[in-house]
């Protein structure tokens, strides 16, 4: 009965954090800018400027684009998990939630609980965008948001061992860029000179871009997709026991 309870009140807690951050994010329209309105912006801006140029036109380019500008907005709404981690130690939050009867993991697992929610919009507004302009997908797409949560560890980690919130924002929007820039998201690989293509080749993204287009063009999952999928629990069963015992440590 006791574990029952513990395991009650866990939950619970969680929640109740989850349900705090997801009003600061209702409370600060700003945070909104890399969930909602950026994969609406980056979409229309790279699709009608650079689509006749890269494919000949829009409809072309949007099989190529629209999983790009997913898996960029995913990276950029993961990332805002570290960032979120950093201010509420930074402002002494999580101190006083640590003095309160509440589950000592809670602040933490209810941030990455929250980011379920976060992802979930970034995708939706992502594909909308695309379906707007005239992109088809023929199969569903909530897998993408396990690696998207995948990620989410990874941020929230260095979120924790960063010196201050304006450092995580930094260093993730410049491994975002590379990240999704030097990769197959918007460009052909065979565009590239020979070095960048051998970065581009080892690049994780790319495998990732390169299964979502298969799944969502073909409606049917393939070995890209089941390494991704793999690759993405491997990244929580190496990186939540790392974020938790940082997050130990800095409480």
């Amino acid at each position: 009965m006791e574990i029952q309870t513990q395991h009650g009140n866990l939950i619970g807690n969680s929640l109740t954090m989850a349900n705090r951050n997801l009003l600061k994010t209702l409370h600060n329209p700003d945070r909104f800018m890399d969930v909602i309105i950026q994969p609406v912006m980056f979409m229309l801006l790279f699709g009608y400027l650079f689509g006749g140029a890269i494919a000949g036109g829009v409809q072309a380019y949007l099989p190529t684009i629209v999983p790009g500008i997913l898996i960029q907005t995913l990276l950029s709404a993961a990332s805002g998990s570290g960032a979120q981690i950093r201010e509420d130690l930074d402002s002494g939050v999580f101190d006083r939630f640590k003095s309160l009867p509440m589950a000592h993991i809670a602040p933490l697992a209810g941030q990455l609980f929250a980011d379920i929610l976060r992802l979930l919009v970034a995708t939706v507004a992502s594909l909308l965008t695309g379906y707007a302009m005239g992109w088809r997908p023929t199969v569903g797409f909530g897998w993408i948001i396990v690696i998207g949560w995948a990620i989410s560890w990874v941020f929230a980690l260095f979120g924790l061992l960063a010196k201050s919130s304006s450092m995580v924002q930094s260093v993730s929007m410049m491994v975002m860029m590379l990240l999704s820039f030097l990769s197959n998201a918007f460009i052909p690989l065979k565009t590239l000179p020979h070095f960048m293509r051998v970065i581009a080749d080892a690049n994780p993204i790319t495998y990732v871009i390169t299964a979502i287009r298969q799944i969502l063009a073909q409606g049917a999952w393939n070995n890209n997709a089941w390494i991704v999928l793999i690759f993405g629990i491997g990244i929580v069963v190496l990186f939540a026991p790392l974020t938790v015992w940082a997050y130990n440590h800095n409480n």
